[in-house]
């Protein structure tokens, strides 16, 4: 495999609702090419890009997959690379597309043409517009019943506008789809069903010739649309000539002035070539994609622009980490300037370290080869190297850049994980964290309160397929389960209250005697502790003491033994002993007053509340605020855009142990959610007795009445 230079390179982010055939269609791009010798299918597990036990188990895209292709653009001799990524479409794995569609120049957004325009669409197109990359739809599974060009060419115009214009048209319809007309050159494009993927071009036929004639002239109305000289020009001829309309449709299309839709039968492999030939004429190479990179981190400090141009200091970003149980870390990188040689060393900007790049390779699924060199815009992979993962930015240590990673939105659901054996908890740590290294959208963390082991992530299935790899690579077996509700008592009103420990022994007895007040403060403030004695009525050395007592029994709880917070205690005056007092006795004096002030401070159960934001089909948008309310949920807002509504709302996060499921049944899985901590508030009295009752029982705790 030879190294292509910046122009010759597209970088294709391959991004769509799930089920729209992306794999499919990747791997139909590669056997049309030539870079597989047959044509993998997705219901066999033999795809390149799906090649994950889990990926294949599941017959859907869990993880960004890797490949490349080489074909002739239009008028060149040389071919060019085309690196495409493919990227998961469900939403459980959505923050996956997003993290890696960073290292796309451009995207191919497939459509259903059964269905339009879905969710996960309109949040692929969102990422395009974050990243400022232009994009085209390919309407896939062209060949299936109800498949239709006229419908799904109304719905991507309806949802995202005018700027949406055919550049192709088919020919034949459902099971009779045999090819597509090109609405540029004004060619039909003949395919044999189940073929090599190469197009016969013949002129169009008469039947539809009316039609695309149509169709050219809207598309050569929208392309001379801004552009003086070629409006002039329009205007004067009727027309714009085929050797003009071209290179014109490439720049509206790099401008992102239009979104031209494309069709194919990626099963049946009919449209692959129009579509590779599409890819290498029309979409940008990497210079043509404007970037920026910082002189601090996490896109801090001043602006550096830094182009994709060999003659540039070399800098190379790392977009995606693998965990491999054999190859140990996998990781895919970007070459962001100059040439990347093999045995080169690299200084790592964010650890500060070096890092030896020895074997640089090319990746093809999941197959690795190695090549000399890549040149700025290339994608490549590197094993084994000693620190360097997900988001970091190496290069020449004499011209430091950073590059932004991906912004990726927080886990939206939480489990409590334990595992089975004494031999998995011996290997869940390192496990665990092989498996961070390689999902962004994972957070591991040990309650403090509840000391459980929490694995967080973007849906349920999305956890599942975790617990999957852990087992299938590592031979950590791990129980799921709901996590613990961390509530919190606090108190409502003002106490005073005395502590006193009296003991006599055969030796020295143990004395000690606190007075202290009690009173609520700022929700999240935690525990203050003053120093209000005067005139030596407790020494100092024993103050310490008393904090101590009466922290440890705040953590200790009063109600149903959760943590107490948001209060303050004032230590204001006490006796002691010069013989009997010590550190221990002011420690229980303490905590026994701290107990007394909990029966007079009228205390109270605090819940945790979640900043809720759940992404919906419009027509979705009455059942959720509904559901939302039933949960006791306080609706904020909605937002519409286009044809998917926001619905923003605060809820107890015991209310949303169970939303995942609920939601996909609800919407039909089409409906997606983000969560994260918003406060703490007070439980209903109706729903605080419950909890009381239970967490007491729990603890073997009788239930008795609490003083006012």
């Amino acid at each position: 495999m030879k190294a292509y230079f910046t122009k010759d390179i597209r970088n294709v982010g391959i991004v769509g609702h799930g089920d729209t055939g992306k794999t499919q269609l990747v791997s139909s791009l590669l056997y049309t090419a030539g870079a597989t010798p047959r044509l993998g299918k997705v219901a066999e597990g033999s795809t390149t890009t799906d090649w994950d036990e889990e990926e294949i188990a599941r017959k859907i895209s869990i993880q960004t997959g890797l490949a490349y292709a080489e074909w002739p653009a239009t008028g060149q001799a040389d071919k060019v690379k085309i690196n495409l990524l493919d990227l998961p479409g469900y939403s459980t794995f959505i923050t996956e597309t997003k993290a890696s569609l960073i290292a796309a120049d451009a995207a191919l957004i497939a459509v259903d043409a059964h269905t339009g325009a879905q969710v996960t669409t309109e949040k692929d197109w969102d990422y395009c517009m974050e990243y400022d990359i232009p994009r085209a739809f390919v309407l896939t599974w062209m060949d299936r019943e109800l498949s239709s060009f006229e419908r799904s060419m109304e719905s991507l115009i309806e949802t995202f506008g005018r700027s949406v214009v055919a550049l192709q048209m088919p020919i034949g319809a459902e099971r009779g789809f045999r090819g597509v007309i090109d609405l540029v050159a004004m060619k039909a494009h003949l395919y044999k069903p189940d073929g090599d993927g190469q197009p016969h071009i013949e002129e169009i036929p008469a039947a539809l010739a009316d039609d695309a004639k149509e169709a050219h002239e809207k598309l050569v109305e929208m392309i001379a649309e801004g552009d003086d000289a070629m409006m002039e020009e329009f205007f004067r001829e009727g027309t714009i000539p085929i050797h003009d309309l071209i290179p014109a449709v490439r720049r509206a299309i790099v401008a992102e002035k239009i979104v031209p839709v494309l069709m194919v039968s990626a099963l049946h492999n009919i449209g692959t070539g129009s579509l590779l030939t599409f890819l290498a004429d029309a979409f940008p190479h990497p210079d043509e994609h404007v970037q920026m990179g910082y002189k601090e981190p996490h896109g801090k400090g001043e602006r550096i622009e830094r182009k994709y141009d060999d003659a540039q200091p070399l800098s190379v970003f790392f977009f995606k980490t693998l965990a491999d149980p054999f190859a140990g870390r996998i990781n895919y990188f970007k070459v962001k300037s100059g040439v990347l040689r093999n045995d080169a060393t690299l200084l790592n900007f964010n650890r500060g370290i070096p890092e030896r790049f020895q074997h640089i390779q090319l990746v093809q699924g999941k197959q690795l080869t190695e090549i000399a060199e890549l040149h700025a815009g290339d994608i490549g992979a590197i094993a084994k190297l000693k620190e360097s993962t997900t988001g970091e930015t190496l290069g020449d240590k004499t011209a430091p850049i950073f590059y932004s990673p991906a912004q990726l939105p927080e886990p939206s659901i939480t489990f409590a994980i334990e595992p089975k054996t004494r031999a998995d908890e011996d290997r869940f740590g390192v496990a665990i964290h092989k498996i961070l290294e390689e999902d962004p959208a994972l957070r591991f963390a040990k309650d403090p309160q509840t000391k459980e082991f929490l694995l967080s992530g973007t849906g349920q299935q999305h956890i599942e397929v975790v617990v999957a790899k852990l087992h299938k690579r590592y031979h950590v077996d791990l129980t799921l389960k709901p996590p613990t509700v961390p509530y919190r008592e606090t108190i409502r009103g003002k106490a005073d209250a005395e502590g006193k420990h009296k003991k006599q022994t055969g030796g020295h007895g143990q004395f000690g005697v606190c007075r202290i007040k009690m009173e609520p403060i700022e929700r999240g403030k935690g525990i203050e502790f003053v120093d209000d004695v005067f005139g030596g009525a407790i020494p100092k050395n024993w103050i310490p003491s008393v904090e101590k007592g009466i922290r440890d029994s705040a953590a200790r709880g009063y109600l149903a033994g959760f943590p107490v917070v948001d209060f303050r205690a004032s230590l204001y005056d006490g006796k002691y002993h010069d013989v009997d007092s010590s550190d221990m006795a002011f420690k229980i004096a303490g905590s026994l007053a701290f107990k007394e002030a909990m029966k007079q401070a009228r205390p109270a159960l605090l819940e945790p509340v979640m900043n809720v934001e759940v992404y919906a089909p419009d027509q979705y948008s009455g059942d959720l605020m509904g559901d939302l309310s039933s949960r006791r949920g306080r609706i904020s807002g909605s937002e519409a855009r286009g044809h998917t509504v926001v619905v923003k709302a605060q809820v107890p996060m015991a209310e949303m142990l169970s939303y995942a499921n609920d939601l996909t049944s609800m919407t039909q899985g089409r409906a997606t959610y983000s969560m994260e901590f918003s406060h703490y508030d007070y439980v209903p009295p109706e729903f605080a007795e419950k909890i009381i009752a239970a967490e007491r029982a729990k603890r073997g705790v009788e239930l008795v009445e609490e003083e006012a």
